[in-house]
């Protein structure tokens, strides 16, 4: 008789859409390991009832409890096979848990180069692509000198960093010395010149060799810091057609980042006067959001049964035709639309997948109520878009 294989979790109830990736485990015959510091009755009932068993630590930053946690899964169950939170957050906790009880993924050592932005900008240089003139800066002064050689405006964030959290569009003298009274004295920063240009997203999950066994893209509105600058609508789409030198450059960085059973998201500029592509940055993880679920609507398929699959037998089954362009909309509270959600619901309800209320903490980029709809042209994704963001 086969072994069962042993999956830990971390942290499998964050977010909330990701608990899926516990209940598809779990009926795939695998043991659903959690460890996390909510309250197992916080858990919601799904996910209690596909876990094979939950371990509560008081404070997951303290790498003993959760390295106990571990240690007892281990003693109970046998060999741990995975550790893996799909969370940009934990990716370094994982990393750490992974290399001490040598178990398959990323070990410590894989870190720096994919947590770094100054590491991935080396690496995406060996591979040939184009970057963004830049680096990590030591002073106020340096950094002086480093305006002078690129130029305002500027973009400043942090070397280790999530999304566009502490990023920064410096124009001028006056806003670095600004930047220099507010900015966290503990953090690394890079400064980078500043490119005009949207950025797109060769996402997408390999298999225990590396192989890409699905891959996607996201095209974004506009860029989330003049999102929350400008206090606009966004909307961003899952694209039926993804341009082929995407996905050549995509699987470049596949292979340079060297990701295996494992999802990935990158980021590129496509510079506005050119059309040329220019890498950004990597994230081996999941896409954000309602991304992961959009990749279903697209495609009629289980991504998260899929990746349970992937985990077990190393085999992908689901037959990727990209059927649709599926877009998220996103409404605020504070804006005065047109149109009520019942209008639109009206005369596009056929292309409407689901309407939901979405957490303050993400609220200021996506809005208080996201709006998922499908289309198979492109045509009729920007009428919806236009009528569900229409103002009086």
């Amino acid at each position: 008789m086969d072994r069962k294989m042993n999956f830990i979790m971390i942290s499998p109830h964050f977010p909330a859409n990701f608990e899926t990736f516990a209940h598809r485990l779990y009926e795939n015959g695998i043991n659903t390991l959690g460890i996390a510091d909510s309250p197992y009755e916080e858990l919601s009932q799904g996910l209690r009832d596909h876990l094979t068993e939950y371990y509560r630590v008081d404070n997951m930053e303290d790498y003993d409890q959760v390295y106990r946690a571990v240690a007892y899964f281990a003693h109970k169950y046998g060999r741990i096979d995975r550790i893996e939170s799909h969370n940009e957050y934990w990716l370094e906790l994982d990393a750490h848990l992974r290399t001490d009880f040598n178990v398959f993924g990323y070990k410590n050592e894989d870190m720096l180069s994919i947590k770094t932005k100054s590491q991935m900008k080396e690496i995406f240089r060996k591979t040939g692509l184009k970057v963004a003139r830049g680096r990590v800066f030591t002073s106020a002064d340096d950094a002086r000198a480093l305006t002078e050689e690129l130029g305002f405006p500027v973009i400043i964030k942090p070397n280790s960093g999530v999304g566009a959290s502490d990023t920064y569009k410096i124009k001028s003298e006056q806003e670095l010395e600004d930047f220099f009274g507010y900015c966290n004295p503990q953090v690394e920063y890079i400064m980078e010149e500043f490119i005009d240009g949207d950025i797109v997203t060769f996402d997408g999950l390999t298999d225990h060799e590396g192989n890409i066994v699905f891959y996607s893209s996201l095209e974004y509105s506009e860029a989330v810091l003049d999102t929350v600058e400008k206090d606009s609508d966004m909307f961003y789409y899952v694209p039926r057609d993804i341009a082929p030198e995407l996905i050549e450059l995509g699987k470049k960085c596949v292979q340079a980042f060297n990701v295996k059973e494992r999802f990935f998201h990158f980021e590129f500029f496509r510079i506005k006067k050119t059309k040329d592509l220019m890498a950004l940055e990597v994230n081996c993880r999941p896409p954000g959001g309602l991304t992961i679920d959009m990749w279903n609507y697209a495609d009629d398929f289980d991504i998260f049964d899929q990746y349970a699959r992937v985990v077990k037998d190393n085999q992908f089954t689901a037959d990727v035709q990209h059927r649709y362009n599926v877009v998220y909309i996103s409404r605020k509270a504070n804006k005065n639309y047109a149109h009520s959600i019942a209008d639109i619901e009206a005369k596009y309800g056929h292309h409407i997948i689901d309407i939901e209320s979405v957490p303050g903490i993400f609220a200021k980029i996506m809005g208080e109520v996201g709006i998922l709809a499908r289309t198979e042209t492109m045509d009729e994704l920007r009428e919806i878009v236009q009528f569900a963001q229409a103002k009086q």
